[in-house]
């Protein structure tokens, strides 16, 4: 029996899938794509003689881009990833997990190597590699001393690869461009994406509220939550407008996802970012 991570993490893949026409894309390959007219600029080398030779235009043969990308996938394991305002949204890092078991099923569709950050995986493909994410996320939830920080550890990886960074990205910005500058600086293009509980943003408490920590940092007891409200707010905005600048300033992309939303819609946004980037 497949564990109910990996059989929610496949629905929602499938579910995108039939949303994606496909990544196939002109590019140096062996497979064949599809014939289409001569062009000026085009080398005489790419005639196809034989599909010519059928009718008056000139054919060149296209083949498909077949280099695959390695792709890091990576969430965030601290504790403020287990929150959540109510019964009736997952915690953040339960979306996090769908979101990134999701969406290593669909890049090993589309022939793609992924490997969990911070791991020492080898990039490899295949169905059995979904089965391996799988393990090593269970071992992290349910180990504490073996989860990640709120931001990945420094790590060497090879040069144009990619990474998928998923987390609340709370950090203060100078701990988040820290850690995106130490990959991009290697060369790596990666996509932010950023998971939130709907409570987070919009602060619908009122009354008198004490607020606990969930990493260590205390609680305070607020009188009147709906008179802070507003700043809240602003603070909050204030934070991800930076980190979305952080992420650009790299050229990397920034996204926001809400535990009240459904997964399709930003699965899908990312992994057509993702198509854009590897086939460059």
């Amino acid at each position: 029996h497949l564990p109910p991570l990996m059989v929610a993490a496949e629905r929602v893949a499938a579910t995108v899938s039939q949303g994606v026409h496909g990544r196939r894309r002109v590019g140096q390959g062996e497979t064949f794509w599809q014939f289409r007219r001569y062009g000026y600029g085009d080398s005489t080398q790419l005639i196809d003689w034989r599909q010519s030779a059928k009718s008056e235009p000139v054919y060149v043969r296209e083949t498909e881009w077949e280099a695959a990308q390695s792709v890091w996938l990576w969430r965030d394991g601290s504790q403020s990833m287990n929150y959540r305002s109510s019964g009736e949204v997952e915690t953040k890092i339960e979306r996090a997990d769908l979101l990134l078991m999701a969406l290593a099923s669909l890049l090993i569709r589309g022939g793609e190597h992924v490997a969990l950050l911070g791991t020492g995986m080898t990039p490899s493909t295949g169905r059995g590699v979904l089965l391996k994410l799988w393990s090593m996320i269970e071992a992290q939830d349910l180990e504490p001393e073996t989860r990640q920080g709120s931001l990945p550890a420094f790590e060497t990886l090879p040069r144009y690869g990619r990474v998928v960074m998923i987390g609340d990205f709370l950090s203060p910005l100078e701990e988040i461009r820290e850690s995106i500058s130490a990959l991009a600086n290697q060369g790596i293009r990666g996509h932010l994406v950023q998971v939130l509980d709907p409570a987070e943003e919009t602060l619908p408490f009122s009354g008198r509220v004490r607020f606990d920590g969930m990493e260590n940092e205390g609680d305070v007891l607020i009188g009147r939550v709906e008179s802070m409200r507003d700043d809240y707010q602003k603070a909050l905005k204030r934070h991800n407008q930076g980190t979305e600048a952080l992420a650009k300033s790299f050229g990397w992309s920034y996204a926001v996802h809400h535990t009240d939303r459904s997964p399709e819609a930003s699965l899908l946004a990312l992994y057509l970012v993702l198509s854009q980037a590897t086939g460059e």
